[in-house]
């Protein structure tokens, strides 16, 4: 099981996000914030494993500063944004999907951030066109080179593997 936050202000879309999320048994939304403040509270509720960050957010939240603090409580983050940052940020992030992105673009995304999550090799073939990986690399490392690693930590670990590979 994966548990997944969802940190998004429009609320129809995070709502059919979180639809669309649960479709597959395998992932559980445990919970939908629209700012910072509801974020930090529904992870400390309820871990997720990874949180789907929206960059603006309402009230005046950052998707970055919500991905920084979830990267303190070891939670991965993959941005969902109509406009990818213009660098990469692997201390806050696996990377970012674009929207508009289709369901079948989120099943994919969501496989590929499980994967990194679970420490286990990314391959670019399985990956949505509009998925943005920090640290590009990473697809290529062969799964004998990822350390095995505890359900809920090391995916922060699994990145600078990528960029020495």
């Amino acid at each position: 099981m994966l548990n997944i936050l969802i940190v998004e202000d429009e609320r129809l879309f995070a709502e059919t996000l979180r639809d669309l999320v649960q479709l597959n048994p395998r992932y559980i939304v445990t919970g939908i914030a629209e700012d910072k403040e509801q974020a930090i509270a529904l992870a400390d509720a309820q871990p997720p494993d990874l949180a789907l960050v929206d960059l603006q957010l309402a009230h005046g939240s950052s998707g970055f500063a919500v991905a920084a603090k979830l990267a303190e409580r070891d939670v991965a983050c993959l941005f969902t944004s109509g406009k990818a940052p213009a660098f990469p940020l692997p201390d806050l992030a696996l990377g970012c999907l674009l929207k508009p992105f289709s369901e079948e673009d989120l099943v994919r995304a969501l496989r590929t951030a499980e994967d990194a999550i679970r420490g286990r090799a990314v391959f670019r073939p399985s990956r949505p066109a509009n998925l943005r990986l920090y640290g590009e690399e990473q697809a290529e490392i062969e799964a004998s080179q990822l350390p095995v690693r505890a359900r809920r930590r090391g995916w922060k670990d699994w990145l600078p593997l990528a960029r020495a590979g």
